[in-house]
C-alpha cells in the first residue's frame, strides 16, 4: 500500500471513528456502559504503544479522529507552542488525571455503573479542554499533552514506523510540518536522515504533502537494524 492509499484508509477510519466522541459524551452520561469505551481506548493505546509508539493516536483514536476531521481546518497553520511539549508538564498531567480518575472510581469501587461515570466524566471534560486548545491553540493542541499520548510516547518500542528523510530530495518547503497533525519539527531531521521523534503518530500526512517525493516510512527490518545499532 502506498502513502497516499494509506492516508486515505485512514482518513476513512476518522471519519466513521470521530462520531463514537459525540455519542459518548451526548448519552454516557444516561448510559454508563458507553464510559467504558474510555478505558477500551487506552488499553489500545498501551498495546500498540510497546511496539508503535503513538501509532493508536494517529490512526485509531476516537477523539484524535474528532479533532482532525472535525476541526482540522481550524487554526491548522498555527505552531503549537514548545513549552506544550514539555515532559515534565506533560508527566504531571498525566499523574495528576490518573489520580483523579482513581479517586473517583474509589469512591464507588464495586458499581460498575459509577466506573462508568467516572470514565464519561473524563471523556466529557478532557474533550471540552481540547475544543477549547483548538480555538487558543491547535486542532490537536489537546493531543500534544494527552496523557494516553504522553504514556505511548514514553514506553514506544522498536517497531514504531519512523519517517525516512531523502536529503537530496528535501527543499525545506516546510509542507511537511504543515500537514503534520502535531506540527513536529520534521526539516530538523534532514541532516540525520531518519524522523525519529517519539510523538510520531505514524499518519503518512507528510508524506503525501512532500511535492518532492522526499519522505518515505522505513521498513520494519531496517528500522530494527538501526535501533539495535545505536
Amino acid at each position: 500500500m502506498d502513502a497516499k492509499q494509506y492516508v486515505a484508509r485512514r482518513r476513512l477510519i476518522q471519519w466513521m471513528l470521530a462520531p463514537i466522541v459525540l455519542i459518548v459524551i451526548a448519552l454516557g452520561w444516561k448510559y454508563p456502559f458507553l464510559g467504558f469505551s474510555v478505558p477500551l481506548v487506552m488499553g489500545l493505546g498501551m498495546y500498540f504503544g510497546f511496539s508503535r509508539g503513538r501509532y493508536v493516536c494517529g490512526n485509531l483514536c476516537p477523539r484524535g479522529s474528532f479533532f482532525d476531521r472535525y476541526w482540522g481546518w481550524l487554526g491548522s497553520k498555527r505552531q503549537i507552542p514548545a513549552w506544550l511539549r514539555s515532559m515534565p508538564l506533560r508527566w504531571t498531567l498525566f499523574a495528576a488525571l490518573m489520580g483523579f480518575m482513581a479517586f473517583n472510581i474509589s469512591r464507588a469501587p464495586t458499581q460498575w455503573t459509577h466506573w462508568g461515570y467516572v470514565f464519561w466524566l473524563m471523556c466529557a471534560v478532557t474533550t471540552a479542554a481540547g475544543i477549547v486548545m483548538v480555538l487558543l491553540v491547535h486542532p490537536r493542541g489537546w493531543c500534544t499533552i494527552c496523557p494516553m499520548g504522553t504514556m505511548q510516547n514514553g514506553i514506544a518500542g522498536k517497531g514504531r514506523r519512523m519517517l525516512l528523510i531523502d536529503k537530496q530530495k528535501c527543499r525545506v518547503c516546510y509542507k511537511c510540518e504543515k500537514a503534520c497533525p502535531l506540527r513536529l519539527p520534521v526539516v530538523s531531521y534532514r541532516d540525520e536522515g531518519v524522523m525519529s521523534h517519539r510523538d510520531c503518530t505514524q499518519c503518512g500526512e507528510c508524506i503525501v504533502a512532500c511535492p518532492f517525493g522526499a519522505l518515505a516510512w522505513q521498513s520494519p527490518a531496517a528500522e530494527c537494524s538501526s535501533e539495535d545499532a545505536r
